[in-house]
């Protein structure tokens, strides 16, 4: 148990949660989001006496994990009491029953909750942990939150990444905590006002540009109900240093990857691999580049061992450090297991308490399950992508699992990069800060025109 003594941004994010009946905290990652929010929720329960029935809803491992830790961890909430709405429907049901401060569902539950409750839903303060993942207006999960949000009296939403694509993804966020009344009532009337059709076939638009000066428009509407901080800014953080470690492909290695780039199609001895269009060309070119591929018939092709070699090496040069490594192909992390046997693959909170307890070395995890709100700070500051991501969320979001408050360690982050293939486009995106799925398509066409004109086609 600790004593919570608050950073003055501390203060100052818990105080607008509190003088704000909606508000959007979108503070960096490791910057305390949720202890901040329990402070002000158990301030806002215990002081003020203005609310009751609190719902927060999150990814699923926060959910299951963080809040409840949370409240463990600090002697200031010790007396709040949390069910976890989580698990089959009638443990979901069971946890509804259980009279409690706050109730934590995770984000795939929230359809589910709206149509148990309908008109009668219970919730007057909601917390949406990761804010930015209603970022859909389409998604069944923002139409079924639209639905009952007449029937609160609080909002907050948290996330450090409130737009890691485009600020079109702003609008359904922020329409969840104010109903429209800044940035228009609908997404299409946000869009006419401050975008203008970027790529499109027809009537089809396939992405979205912002007008010029529309951003600073946009940032002074939201200004008074949302507030932004950098960790930077803030907080004394240990140097974050990136490594690339290069993998230089065999003649034979790149003559196959060369052939899947230029004919999408690769044949080999056991079966044809396809790429119908960029989006999945570039997906298999990632695969190959990391030393194996999907065959048509879903059978793994090994194609090389490179990047396996580069992580023994990786972890040699650690001299027993543990470190967490990011794979995004199953066939990626059954080659890495078969060479390192001591490896365990991130999987339950158990296996969260073990790396920060110093009991694995070798910690497997995709980017998506390392995503917001987890806490491995504790267990290591060394981390490795053995295949590499688009998305620049899901990349900040990875490496902010290590460089977050209590690391007390320069956080190392390894990149293998196979040379002369996608990976190479890959980590120019991410560094650039490039648009994750437009980058990945535009990388790709553009790679097919110079073959083009280098008259390969």
């Amino acid at each position: 148990m600790t004593t919570f003594i608050p950073h003055n941004y501390q203060a100052y994010a818990k105080d607008w949660i509190i003088n704000n009946a909606y508000c959007g905290l979108f503070l960096d990652m490791g910057l305390g989001k949720t202890v901040t929010t329990l402070t002000a929720i158990n301030e806002l329960l215990y002081e003020y006496f203005e609310i009751e029935n609190v719902l927060v809803i999150a990814p699923l491992r926060v959910a299951e994990k963080t809040w409840s830790d949370e409240i463990q961890k600090w002697d200031h909430l010790q007396h709040l009491t949390v069910s976890k709405v989580v698990g089959s429907a009638k443990a979901r049901e069971a946890a509804l029953q259980q009279k409690a401060d706050i109730y934590v569902t995770n984000r795939e539950n929230v359809v589910w909750l709206v149509e148990y409750y309908g008109r009668n839903w219970p919730f007057q303060t909601v917390v949406i942990d990761e804010l930015s993942s209603f970022k859909n207006p389409a998604a069944k999960r923002f139409k079924a939150l639209r639905k009952v949000r007449p029937l609160m009296k609080r909002v907050i939403g948290l996330t450090g990444t409130p737009a890691p694509n485009s600020l079109i993804d702003l609008w359904p966020q922020v329409y969840l905590l104010d109903r429209g009344e800044r940035l228009e009532e609908r997404v299409t009337w946000y869009r006419s006002k401050y975008f203008t059709p970027g790529q499109h076939d027809g009537h089809v638009v396939y992405n979205w540009q912002l007008i010029k000066g529309a951003d600073k428009v946009i940032y002074n509407k939201i200004g008074d109900i949302c507030v932004s901080m950098k960790k930077e800014d803030y907080l004394d953080m240990p140097e974050l240093i990136y490594t690339t470690d290069t993998v230089t492909l065999t003649a034979k290695e790149k003559a196959l990857y060369k052939q899947l780039e230029k004919d999408y199609i690769l044949e080999l001895p056991k079966g044809d691999v396809t790429a119908a269009n960029a989006a999945v060309l570039a997906n298999k070119l990632q695969q190959m580049a990391e030393g194996a591929i999907y065959d048509e018939d879903r059978a793994v092709q090994v194609i090389h061992d490179q990047k396996v070699s580069v992580l023994k090496e990786i972890v040699e040069e650690a001299q027993g450090e543990p470190i967490l490594c990011f794979y995004n192909f199953k066939h990626g992390l059954d080659r890495i297991k078969k060479a390192f046997p001591q490896a365990r693959e991130l999987k339950t909170n158990q296996d969260i308490d073990d790396w920060n307890e110093g009991k694995i070395p070798l910690l497997l995890a995709h980017p998506k399950s390392t995503g917001h709100g987890l806490n491995l700070q504790q267990g290591g500051h060394i981390a490795v992508w053995f295949s590499l991501t688009w998305s620049l969320e899901l990349f900040q979001q990875a490496v902010a699992r290590l460089m977050r408050q209590g690391q007390e360690k320069p956080v190392i982050m390894h990149q293998i990069v196979a040379e002369g293939t996608i990976d190479e486009r890959i980590i120019k995106s991410i560094e650039g800060k490039e648009k994750n799925q437009d980058s990945l398509l535009q990388a790709v066409m553009a790679r097919i025109e110079e073959v083009r004109q280098d008259g390969d086609f």
